[in-house]
């Protein structure tokens, strides 16, 4: 019932990922957050110990944008069940993402919990959100006037750019092409 149930939330959240507009290249420029630099917001206070709530505040810091970190409330921090999902273009996909990894690898009966989001530093709600590593790719790659198209996949976090004659079209194979097998949600994100 429980995996009917995320399948059901990462269905939603694809479908919504998908129905958004392209933006421009210029209107990225200006809401995309800087590729590094993280913030942790810890979430469940009282679930860990605060030593390991400051152990696991100084690791997510590090970790990419957008994120988020899952642990068995049964087994703790230090366990195996314990998944970090990093560099999503949103927090909500990462949280099902850790969520999954860690319920499949939990021994204890109680079911996983979010312990920690990973947001860019000076995180607020924006138009366009994008994975630290997407950002970092936009800034190298997304370069020139006219004919470029950048697409992400909400499910992955993955992206691909083209420029050119059916740039879109091949953005959209980019992206896909990144995964094994090929992912099937890519859709243009950043169009000119």
């Amino acid at each position: 019932m429980r995996l009917a149930g995320l399948a059901v939330v990462v269905a939603a959240a694809l479908g919504t990922a998908a129905a958004a507009d392209p933006v421009t290249g210029k209107v990225a420029r200006a809401v995309l957050f800087a590729p590094e630099g993280a913030e942790v917001e810890m979430l469940l206070p009282g679930l860990m110990s605060d030593s390991d709530a400051a152990a696991l505040g100084m690791v997510a810091e590090a970790q990419p944008y957008y994120g988020a970190v899952a642990i068995s409330p049964d087994e703790g921090l230090m366990a195996e069940a314990t998944v970090a999902a990093a560099n999503y273009h949103d927090t909500d996909t990462a949280t099902l993402a850790a969520l999954a990894g860690c319920d499949a690898k939990r021994s204890g009966q109680t079911p996983c919990v979010v312990v920690a989001l990973i947001r860019p530093k000076g995180w607020e709600p924006r138009a366009l959100q994008l994975s630290a590593a997407t950002t970092t790719g936009f800034a190298k790659e997304y370069k020139g006037r006219g004919g470029k198209a950048l697409a992400v996949s909400a499910s992955t976090g993955l992206w691909g750019i083209a420029s050119g004659n059916g740039a879109a079209a091949a953005a959209v194979a980019a992206c896909a092409a990144k995964a094994t097998p090929p992912v099937a949600d890519c859709t243009v994100a950043v169009q000119d």
